[in-house]
């Protein structure tokens, strides 16, 4: 699963400043290159690579042959110069996109927030849903992830911020099964704080603040409903 799709990857780099980037469709040719032709064709001939740096543990090539000891080897040969950047620690523990995703999965917002330097976040189109929400005083946007290999936390209530059209809002989000109306399907759906707009078929995107609880049961609507606003009163302690 992707902790970043595509096109926010693309929008993490805008932001640290990158001028150029080439995006290379990784087809079956593409990926029988050995790292060699890799480094000789594409980054030295068609690039002009002068000055190449790259994540450690970096591997590349076909059969993930090629690493940072054979690119400091081809380096004098291709005339470009080569620096890895080191693993990163945080409090002594070793940062990964394995251990990113296992904190999500867990439904560890705050560890997966500091491994990543940023509020992780996802993206979609709202979609019609039953409604439900809207009786209780609390409409959800449902939200539809474009992206089917994106990441999506683990089940449970969240305090979020929403942005639609370059506006940030406030929110709590709900991802899991709704158990106490449905149980059948998995659904994201996120509650707007001081919100009336018509948005069905836009794009917004949530970005992950803080986990409030796991998803529960409740005997009855009644306690669902009061259940709501509790979280809601969670929500803007968080803020």
């Amino acid at each position: 699963k992707l902790l970043n799709t595509q096109e926010e990857k693309i929008e993490l780099l805008e932001k640290f400043g990158i001028d150029h980037l080439i995006v290379i469709p990784f087809t079956k040719k593409f990926s029988r290159l050995t790292s060699l032709e890799f480094v000789r064709d594409i980054i030295a001939n068609k690039i002009g690579t002068k000055k190449l740096v790259i994540g450690y543990n970096h591997h590349f090539g076909r059969n993930r042959e090629g690493s940072f000891k054979h690119l400091k080897e081809f380096g004098p040969v291709y005339g470009f110069d080569v620096k890895e950047i080191p693993a990163i620690d945080l409090d002594n523990i070793e940062i990964s996109s394995t251990k990113i995703r296992e904190s999500l999965q867990k439904g560890d917002i705050n560890m997966a927030n500091s491994y990543l330097g940023y509020e992780y976040s996802l993206r979609g189109k709202v979609m019609k849903g039953k409604q439900l929400g809207r009786e209780f005083g609390y409409p959800t946007a449902n939200i539809e992830v474009a992206d089917k290999y994106k990441l999506i936390p683990a089940d449970g209530i969240y305090a979020v911020k929403v942005f639609h059209e370059a506006t940030e809002y406030k929110g709590m989000m709900s991802i899991g099964f709704n158990p106490t109306v449905d149980g059948k399907k998995r659904t994201i759906e996120v509650n707007i704080f001081d919100f009336d707009k018509e948005v069905y078929g836009h794009e917004i995107r949530v970005s992950f603040v803080e986990w409030l609880r796991k998803e529960k049961k409740f005997s009855d609507l009644e306690k669902l409903k009061k259940q709501i606003a509790a979280d809601k009163q969670a929500t803007l302690k968080v803020f």
